[in-house]
């Protein structure tokens, strides 16, 4: 018989190679992530200093702007704001706001909308010439811009357009922007069609299936657009300089140009100040569809 007092230093001992052969967690080293983290931090502070400089010279007179470069003022002064605001012409800056406005508007709808019918269309749908339609829209995405200027042009002096808001947004009506038709498409194929197909069989037509189970689901895509084609069109200043010639219709683009033109002795704090003001809506729009923005671009479709 073997005494039970003999056991406990065998299984001890039996445990022990077992604790000792057993792999080891490696822990990450402190001082590799502070490098890692202080590394992004730095160029993180390198990327943003040029926004940094641009919100902190609107605070300074124009004769500070060009004695530091740093982005600090030393007597902050709302004066380029108040200044900036008036403008050198009969209106002030919240004319040049309007005008964007009423670009930025249709076009972000005509886009959305009629983009989704398009790709809806193509993802879909068989007829007749799909693929050579499919073909010429992908060979509209890979046409510079550049080449449709002077036809654009003709097309709408013809039209009386000049001089209006329309040249600028009526042709998204149309989905004129093949990249966003292109892009929905995808998103589209990856969408399983049996909610479609169910919605069908309890009585919706094509129209109603798009509007209640496919666009819900393209959530993510569509605000994606519509975020794209904000930022662009606030951005433009090409497709606004062509077009329009009264002042009273300049958007935010031209006007900033229109500080610069206007004097030979550029007050800089008022052009800096105006600068903001024209990026913060960019900027709040995009912090407030981030979320969605992401989704869209990073998933490529939707989860169920």
């Amino acid at each position: 018989m073997v005494d039970a007092t003999d056991m406990v230093p065998a299984t001890a001992a039996s445990r022990e190679p077992a604790t000792m052969l057993a792999p080891k967690k490696k822990r990450p080293s402190r001082a590799g992530a502070i490098v890692r983290y202080g590394l992004l931090i730095v160029v993180g502070l390198v990327m943003i200093y040029p926004l940094l400089w641009l919100i902190g010279a609107s605070f300074k007179t124009n004769q500070e702007i060009f004695s530091t470069p740093w982005f600090w003022p030393q007597n902050p002064t709302f004066q380029g704001y108040i200044d900036g605001w008036q403008t050198s012409t009969p209106y002030t800056f919240g004319r040049f706001f309007f005008n964007s406005l009423c670009i930025v508007v249709p076009k972000v709808i005509g886009t959305a909308v009629s983009s989704t019918l398009v790709a809806y269309g193509f993802a879909r749908f068989d007829f007749p010439g799909k693929k050579l339609l499919f073909g010429v829209l992908i060979a509209t995405l890979l046409l510079p811009d550049v080449v449709t200027r002077i036809p654009q042009y003709l097309l709408f002096r013809e039209l009386g357009w000049l001089d209006t808001f329309l040249p600028l947004f009526v042709p998204q009506w149309f989905a004129w922007e093949a990249f966003f038709v292109f892009m929905l498409i995808q998103f589209l194929r990856a969408i399983p069609r049996e909610m479609e197909e169910a919605a069908r069989v309890d009585g919706a037509n094509t129209m109603q299936t798009l509007i209640f189970i496919v666009v819900p689901m393209l959530k993510p895509a569509i605000i994606s657009v519509c975020l794209f084609q904000f930022m662009w069109t606030m951005n433009d200043f090409l497709g606004p300089l062509i077009y329009i010639s009264s002042v009273e219709n300049y958007p935010i683009s031209l006007a900033l140009r229109l500080a610069i033109d206007t004097t030979e002795a550029f007050n800089w704090n008022e052009i800096l100040a105006m600068t903001v003001l024209a990026l913060t809506p960019s900027l709040v729009v995009f912090f407030i569809a981030q979320k969605y923005f992401i989704e869209g671009i990073a998933t490529g479709g939707v989860k169920g």
